[in-house]
């Protein structure tokens, strides 16, 4: 797996625990810091996404209802609407990684963290948004 990889996938666990169990930015990164040590290759890649999706989750979240057809993100998955945050602030904020790479990873993850379905429905929402960077 890569480092990109590892850091999507720590980055989308530590969105979750922020998500569903409302603990504050600043608590997760603690814990964060308490589970992985600062050697950690991705360490630096995975704050960067969990920060990024923080602060523009406002905006994230409404491109995200915006092209999520009759879809609240109250109404989504939260593993979901967790993986299109991750990889809407990408696209939108960090352009030296392509458009399908970012796409690709995070059908990829949904695959492996959610439902057989949910792959389809982060991919068709992601392929939409797309457009926005």
């Amino acid at each position: 797996m890569s480092t990109r990889r590892q850091a999507r996938e720590c980055a989308l666990q530590m969105l979750y625990t922020f998500d569903n169990c409302q603990m504050d930015e600043k608590s997760i990164l603690k814990c964060f810091d308490e589970l992985l040590p600062v050697e950690f290759s991705y360490r630096e890649f995975t704050v960067i996404m969990f920060r990024g999706v923080c602060e523009y989750m406002e905006r994230i979240d409404s491109l995200i209802e915006k092209y999520a057809d009759n879809w609240e993100m109250d109404r989504m998955a939260t593993i979901d609407r967790n993986i299109m945050r991750l990889a809407a602030y990408e696209i939108l904020y960090m352009k030296d990684t392509p458009v399908s790479v970012i796409i690709d990873e995070a059908v990829e993850i949904a695959k492996r963290f959610s439902n057989k379905d949910s792959s389809k429905f982060v991919n068709g929402i992601l392929d939409k948004l797309k457009d926005e960077r």
